[in-house]
């Protein structure tokens, strides 16, 4: 599939101004010609990390623009990627992955993703491509 998987982080950053990603975030998807592709879980955690950070209005208001983006694929979370997100909690004692985490990086593996658009390091550990590069 042709497109660049979307984490909570750029969400955010997109949406905070002030937040240390922000300008390389927004540079990034000013550049960016591939579709979006994020999770019903990804669209959760960000509206509730917007809602407690920032506020309602700001959380409502980014909810609507992604759903209603035509450049945005929201792709549901289905048992089978559950699964693979639990094995992959499971097996990974080692590291601090988020389920929500998990379920991202299974959602990856079926949809045959390979770059994620985001600032959380736990995607290079398990071998994805993020951009953008820190430091943009």
């Amino acid at each position: 599939m042709n497109g660049i998987f979307v984490d909570t982080g750029a969400w955010y950053a997109l949406v905070d101004r002030d937040d240390t990603d922000h300008k390389a975030a927004a540079a990034f998807l000013g550049a960016n010609t591939l579709p979006l592709i994020t999770t019903n879980f990804v669209f959760s955690e960000t509206v509730t990390l917007v809602r407690y950070r920032i506020g309602h209005e700001a959380a409502r208001s980014s909810g609507q623009k992604l759903q209603e983006s035509s450049f945005v694929r929201v792709i549901a979370v289905i048992p089978a990627d559950e699964e693979r997100a639990w094995d992959i909690f499971s097996k990974y004692r080692d590291q601090d992955f988020s389920f929500v985490d998990c379920t991202s990086f299974a959602v990856m593996e079926r949809m045959k993703l390979s770059t994620v658009f985001g600032f959380d390091r736990h995607f290079s550990v398990m071998k994805y491509a993020v951009v953008p590069a820190k430091g943009i």
